[in-house]
């Protein structure tokens, strides 16, 4: 296999990863705010630990580094754009190490560029390093059968899975994946030696930490599962989940496909056999546990190589269409994404996506239905990076309006972790009390009682609770969110003085409940 490359074509994967960090900025409109569950992954940043009930450490470790250089927009939204930018980078050079040219690298950066990453890297979310992961453990099982593999590959891909497994637990599911892409390729010969060993004790070592910390906390995991069961992979449907499929690299289509069909023959090269291989025990795997649609995006980058380069191949044998279709080739990922644009990035400001909306293509898209099944002015998404700060500016006011002598003694309780994450966010750098609530990790992070009992409450998205006004001296509404866009239009906040102390002791039994809800003796 010739590994001599173009002067050009050495540079592409750098050039693409600026290309893809760069144009992330671009491609948010600024009157978009950060998303809900950004909020609640910069809060881990506050608490670090081994272990979450959402998801496992290394996003708190990069929250940590955030908040530590200031918390600012362009911090948040480094982390998965760098993640995307090395992604699409092993991308390109996959394609180069399975022989690919200069046009065939240019087409694999493009699919990626223009299919449902460009959208994915936007978030503050631990997909990103997921895909990531993913690619460059099948960038690396590749190098592994070529001939000049070296056991620091091998090295490497354990560390890449060890940090995975600290990222998110559906590697355990890609490594079932690996499986049969080990066994029914050369890669079995790495079995016996002492390097796959080292490799693997090397990605134990890296996980370890947060394995103990699951098993010592009663495997908090195994009951997020369950409510993920109960609440949501219950409705992914087999049919759905394969449409997905098709739909979320749906520019790419054209690329990834062959590529798949080739990769299982081994073809453009026989090392391409083991990324067929993974793709199809991982979708399988992934299906039979009614796994979500997303779930399986980190299987795909590898195939926008080995297309490219089929592509390549093939096209070489007809040289008279080769001329015409090399353009047509590297234009369609764009074309195909072209008419969804508005809805895969955020670059249009919300009256402008309402206006949009009306628009009969559009309309039939379905893509402002939302979880309650009605159609909305925006995407669900879009309206979740909308009217955060007004809420968290909100409270602050209504906090700075307290006496100043019983002002520190306030508990801010909020009935989701998006309100306590954008309230903690927008005034991180402001005296106040951290925001609190019982739902998701925030019950771990709920403070004891305290020496002295609470004097204000402000509670935030609670509706008007009618069965606590007897609790309180006053009680009175002193703010809610009126950006006619956001999800959480109409939260309130309600501000109740003087708390008798069997309200102060019903909180903190709910705290238990919520603790409870995790078995295993979690929390005690």
């Amino acid at each position: 296999m010739p590994r001599s490359l173009p002067v050009v074509g050495s540079r592409l994967p750098v050039l693409f990863a600026v290309v893809k960090f760069a144009t992330g900025f671009l491609s948010i409109n600024p009157a978009y705010e950060l998303h809900r569950d950004e909020y609640l992954y910069l809060n881990y940043g506050r608490h670090l630990a081994w272990g979450y009930l959402e998801v496992p450490p290394l996003l708190a470790a990069q929250s940590w580094v955030t908040l530590a250089l200031g918390g600012g927009y362009f911090w948040v939204k480094f982390w998965p754009l760098l993640w995307g930018s090395l992604t699409v980078y092993v991308v390109v050079r996959l394609a180069q190490r399975l022989g690919g040219n200069t046009w065939a690298q240019l087409l694999a950066g493009c699919c990626f560029l223009f299919s449902a990453f460009s959208r994915l890297h936007l978030l503050y979310q631990p997909n990103a390093f997921e895909v990531f992961g993913f690619t460059l453990t099948t960038y690396l099982l590749v190098r592994l059968v070529q001939p000049d593999a070296r056991p620091r590959h091998l090295y490497a891909l354990g560390i890449t899975l060890g940090l995975a497994v600290l990222n998110k637990y559906t590697t355990f599911f890609f490594v079932a994946a690996l499986l049969p892409a080990l066994f029914l390729t050369p890669l079995r010969r790495l079995l016996t030696t002492r390097s796959f060993w080292l490799a693997a004790g090397l990605g134990l070592l890296v996980c370890g930490p947060n394995l103990w910390w699951q098993v010592s906390h009663g495997l908090p995991f195994r009951h997020h599962m369950a409510l993920l069961r109960e609440s949501q992979l219950v409705h992914v449907s087999l049919a759905d989940f394969w449409k997905d499929q098709l739909l979320m690299c749906f520019p790419a289509l054209i690329v990834w496909v062959p590529g798949l069909w080739a990769a299982l023959r081994g073809r453009p090269a026989p090392e391409a056999r083991c990324v067929g291989i993974l793709y199809v025990a991982g979708l399988l795997i992934l299906s039979v546990l009614h796994g979500k649609s997303y779930y399986a995006l980190g299987y795909y980058p590898a195939l926008f190589s080995v297309g490219a380069v089929w592509w390549q191949a093939t096209l070489a044998r007809r040289p008279r269409l080769e001329w015409m279709l090399r353009p047509v080739l590297l234009a369609i990922p764009f074309l195909l994404l072209l008419p969804g644009f508005p809805y895969f990035l955020p670059a249009f400001s919300p009256s402008e996506m309402e206006r949009l909306g009306h628009v009969p293509f559009y309309q039939k898209s379905g893509a402002t239905r939302w979880e309650d099944g009605q159609l909305h002015p925006l995407p669900q998404d879009y309206a979740d990076m909308l009217g955060w700060q007004e809420l968290a500016d909100k409270a602050w006011l209504a906090y700075q309006a307290l006496p100043d002598s019983t002002r520190a003694a306030t508990l801010i309780k909020c009935d989701n972790y998006g309100q306590a994450g954008a309230i903690n966010y927008y005034n991180r750098h402001r005296a106040m009390p951290a925001a609190t609530s019982f739902n998701g990790s925030y019950a771990t992070w709920f403070p004891d009682p305290p020496a002295r009992p609470y004097r204000h409450l402000l509670l935030v998205g609670e509706g008007y609770p009618h069965d606590l006004i007897p609790y309180f001296q006053s009680f009175r509404k002193v703010g809610e969110i009126t950006n006619p866009y956001a999800r959480e239009k109409g939260t309130t906040i309600y501000l109740g003085t003087s708390p008798s102390a069997a309200l102060l002791d019903r909180v903190q039994r709910e705290r238990q409940q919520a603790l409870a809800a995790w078995q295993g003796g979690f929390g005690k």
